[in-house]
């Protein structure tokens, strides 16, 4: 959890600075700057990754994320849907930055609503336990995660609807509203490149939930009288014990 905290605090604004710095230059960045950003990219989707394996062992009654292939697909459903919308976010900060920023203040200010409303528990004390929400939905501005390891089908479907109505609205903005920044040979790889890695990161997100999503594991209901009783709120208990 505190590495999942640290990159994403760390790395998101740095990684936005990335891709504001491109788009800015273009062809004027070498191949090793490229490789910064990928690998940017890279390691905060996989903190995600790391997160979501280590939150899999804490919970007794659930199975394992384990195998390369379901790996893969998770990091690549989180890689691609970060990358569109830190593409998206870079777009409309050319556009006004006052409008970015109310942007951001506003789905974090839902995340955060949202940890109240699931009544988190990973802290002690309140002070700690407020804070933790407020990283949380700073958190859930670039991606969703589980934060109490409970079913988050509604929660997140929702939440890549409106993923996908912002940056269509965001791309719309670019096209109706008369910009001088970018011309059109360069905007369109752009937009291509926003459209695709959305696209893609819906897919992998599909095929992980279908294909590679370790069920509940039947064989860990236990015995009322002799078996360990499964605590479903003490998460955290059994997450900070790994």
């Amino acid at each position: 959890m505190l590495r999942l905290f640290e990159t994403y605090l760390e790395g998101c604004p740095q990684f936005v600075l990335q891709l504001f710095i491109l788009l800015e230059h273009g062809q004027a960045l070498n191949l090793s700057q490229y490789a910064a950003i990928m690998v940017s990219c890279c390691a905060i989707s996989w903190s995600t990754v790391d997160y979501q394996v280590a939150l899999r062992k804490s919970l007794p009654d659930k199975n394992l994320l384990n195998g390369f292939c379901p790996k893969v697909t998770y990091l690549f459903y989180k890689l691609f849907t970060l990358l569109s919308w830190m593409l998206s976010v870079v777009l409309l900060l050319f556009v006004d930055v006052r409008v970015t920023l109310f942007l951001l203040l506003f789905l974090w200010l839902a995340g955060f609503i949202w940890a109240f409303v699931k009544q988190t528990q990973f802290c002690n004390s309140i002070t700690m336990e407020f804070l933790y929400r407020i990283v949380v939905g700073f958190i859930l501005v670039f991606t969703f995660f589980n934060i109490k390891g409970q079913n988050t089908r509604c929660p997140m479907s929702c939440y890549y609807i409106v993923r996908v109505l912002v940056t269509l609205g965001i791309l719309t903005v670019f096209w109706v509203y008369p910009l001088s920044i970018f011309n059109l040979d360069y905007f369109i790889p752009i937009t291509a490149t926003i459209m695709l890695s959305l696209l893609l990161g819906i897919v992998f997100l599909l095929v992980y939930y279908v294909v590679f999503h370790p069920n509940r594991n039947a064989e860990a209901k236990y015995d009322e009288v002799d078996g360990k009783l499964v605590q479903r709120d003490c998460r955290m208990r059994y997450f900070l014990m790994e």
